[in-house]
């Protein structure tokens, strides 16, 4: 097989794989048959307003909440009801959207620290690569950190686990524009080194620029799957479940 055939075929093999997923908090039920997959090294966005059960989605791939009923398989194997250490040794990593950044550690404590429990965890000199405002904030604590220095970090300590799948929870929610399009450059050029990425965002237009394929929830269904210009191109969708 050619070297581009095994790339479009890596490409295509679903990496997660969401069968009718039904997900509750105590007897509420949120998530009402979520499918939904991921393939190899593409952004996925996942929209909807809120309270729509995006982040409920993230928090059941990632195994801090569990499906009832559904399975979620991810690189073939079945992990909904694996705990979330597990799932996470298993390469996926959840950047949360309250970022949970150790106010009392400095930048490079808290790296240290999310890179104790990783296999092989990826060099600081690489991880100031990708965001070099964390070289020069390296001595300082969490809590004197702005809230994009903070995003910053809060994926920084996600990298350093070499994740094979990172979920984005509201990376972009508070920051000045210029902070949210160098993110977006950062998302893209780790995309082009193979990254896969899900992303929950409130700013459709950012997330719609960097997703190929986008799901759209709506009180815990999904009523829109397609690529992010479809979606763009249903403005019924965008303006109905979207505000758009």
């Amino acid at each position: 097989m050619s070297g581009a055939a095994n790339e479009a075929n890596i490409a295509a093999v679903p990496m997660v794989e969401v069968e009718r997923i039904n997900t509750y908090y105590g007897d509420s039920h949120v998530l009402f048959d979520v499918s939904m997959q991921v393939r190899q090294r593409e952004v996925v966005a996942l929209l909807g307003r809120n309270g729509a059960g995006k982040t409920t989605t993230l928090k059941t791939l990632a195994g801090v909440l569990h499906p009832r009923s559904g399975t979620i398989r991810f690189e073939g194997a079945a992990i909904e009801q694996l705990p979330s250490h597990t799932i996470a040794g298993l390469g996926l990593q959840l950047v949360p959207e309250e970022r949970r950044i150790f106010g009392g550690l400095t930048v490079e404590e808290n790296l240290d620290l999310a890179a104790l429990s990783a296999k092989k965890p990826l060099r600081f000199a690489d991880i100031f690569a990708i965001f070099p405002r964390l070289r020069e904030r390296r001595d300082s604590y969490g809590r004197t950190l702005s809230g994009g220095e903070q995003q910053m970090l809060a994926i920084a300590r996600a990298l350093i686990r070499r994740p094979r799948l990172i979920l984005l929870d509201e990376p972009f929610e508070g920051l000045a524009v210029i902070i949210v399009q160098n993110l977006l450059e950062v998302c893209r050029e780790l995309v082009a080194q193979g990254q896969t990425i899900v992303i929950v965002e409130q700013n459709v237009r950012a997330a719609l620029s960097l997703a190929s394929r986008a799901y759209v929830l709506n009180n815990g269904h999904v009523v829109f799957t397609g690529t992010s210009d479809e979606l763009q191109s249903s403005q019924d969708v965008m303006n109905r479940y979207l505000g758009v």
